[in-house]
């Protein structure tokens, strides 16, 4: 369907119109508003209100236009926006408090890359058992082209594409896997971004040890308000500085190590870590690590005149940009693969579930863990940072992590699938 805009002024202006009714409405002192918000974040909004601006109602789209163009905002939001607001964010964190948060971070993490490992092959085998004509897709193809999937849920885009070269899946199968990809996963993140809201009440059901986020929030929340002023221009100016230059230096480091890792490619593809070479992987690691990096000096008192204020609004606005490319209605396309997508996040946001009642992990472990899987980097800290902007961090750490992974779980997972269809 043609959207109604396609110039990237109007639908920016869209956008930023729409955040701000959010904000304004969530700040009424009405008691419908009270109530609404009660039970629907504010964030959830921010990315709900533009998906349903894409579909149904047809306005704006993400996606490409019949004359071949497409809506940059994205670009210039993962790009651009993205690694401002992680040195924004990363400034202000109390890197000894990070560490505290212990192995429970981790091991929520590897327990959303097992439940995506396992949850592939037994997705496929209930779809296929008990509704064998539901997706026409011969099984040969069918396994290959959900090993994209795996890829993606794991690592990220550069693993998904390493699963479609291995196992040569065709264009047209890898754009229909992409499209299962993106709305399965972009639901669960709603789901996710609607927890995040509740999280006190989940953490009681789990009977979840929440005292390590706790305190790591109370300290950056405490040290933000023994900084905060009123800023000057002067002040702004080298706040959008620091932002911005790191974001410079962060894209002229990923322009110099990709092409150096360029010459090593046969061993690291030997190696199954070809997803590294990756300028947006290493965008983001350079972004974090000149935020946790100024975070040792008097930089980081430049939380007091907004760095964390202004780190939130550009993921606002990335949020905004991932929900206007997330197009709900292609699910009534590709009923099959949409239902073994949706089994197989069940699979995974169960085994997330069950190893963190068992190991009494909160929410934002089991939120974060899984985005950081689902999502990869670009939307991790917009799960973590639901929670609180001071733990954007955390989400980036894990993501990371990801793209080392992100290979090597999905070729179990392709294997296992090829088993249940063989």
């Amino acid at each position: 369907m043609q959207p109604v805009f396609t110039n990237d002024a109007v639908i920016f202006g869209i956008l930023i119109l729409t955040l701000a009714f959010v904000f304004w409405t969530s700040n009424l002192d009405r008691p419908f508003w009270k109530s609404f918000y009660r039970y629907v974040p504010a964030l959830l909004l921010c990315y709900f209100l533009p998906a349903l601006l894409h579909w149904p109602l047809g306005l704006i789209s993400g996606e490409a236009y019949p004359d071949g163009s497409k809506s940059q905002l994205y670009h210039v939001a993962s790009n651009y926006l993205l690694p401002a607001s992680l040195i924004m964010l990363c400034i202000s964190i109390d890197f000894k408090g990070l560490l505290s948060l212990g192995p429970k971070a981790l091991i929520m993490f590897l327990a959303g890359t097992l439940g995506v490992v396992i949850g592939g092959p037994v997705a496929l085998l209930l779809v296929t058992k008990v509704a064998p004509n539901l997706i026409p897709t011969e099984a040969d193809l069918l396994w290959k082209g959900l090993s994209t999937i795996a890829g993606s849920w794991i690592g990220g885009g550069a693993n998904q594409t390493a699963m479609k070269e291995i196992f040569q899946v065709s264009d047209n199968l890898f754009a229909t896997m992409v499209v299962v990809d993106v709305v399965v996963a972009n639901i669960w993140m709603g789901f996710l971004l609607y927890g995040a809201g509740r999280y006190k009440q989940i953490d009681t059901w789990m009977k979840a040890d929440n005292s390590a986020v706790e305190s790591l929030r109370t300290n950056i929340e405490r040290f933000q308000q023994s900084v905060a002023k009123i800023p000057t221009t002067a002040e702004w100016f080298f706040l959008l500085a620091v932002a911005f230059g790191g974001t410079a230096f962060s894209h002229w480091a990923a322009d110099g190590i990709v092409p150096w890792l360029e010459q090593f490619r046969p061993q690291l593809e030997a190696w199954r870590l070809e997803s590294i070479i990756s300028s947006f992987f290493w965008m983001v690691v350079a972004a974090t690590t000149i935020g946790l990096g100024l975070s040792f000096t008097s930089a980081r008192r430049l939380e007091g005149v907004g760095a964390s204020k202004m780190g939130s609004v550009f993921i606002y606005i990335l949020v905004a940009t991932i929900g206007m490319k997330m197009d709900i209605g292609q699910v009534l396309q590709n009923l099959g693969l949409f239902a073994v997508g949706i089994v197989w996040m069940l699979v995974h946001v169960a085994v997330l579930l069950i190893v963190a009642r068992l190991i009494r992990a909160p929410f934002f472990f089991v939120a974060v863990g899984s985005q950081a899987n689902i999502g990869g980097a670009a939307s991790a800290p917009v799960v973590a940072s639901a929670f609180s902007p001071a733990l954007a961090p955390v989400g980036v750490l894990m993501a990371v992590l990801g793209y080392a992974l992100g290979t090597y779980g999905a070729l179990v997972a392709a294997f296992l699938m090829q088993w249940v269809v063989s």
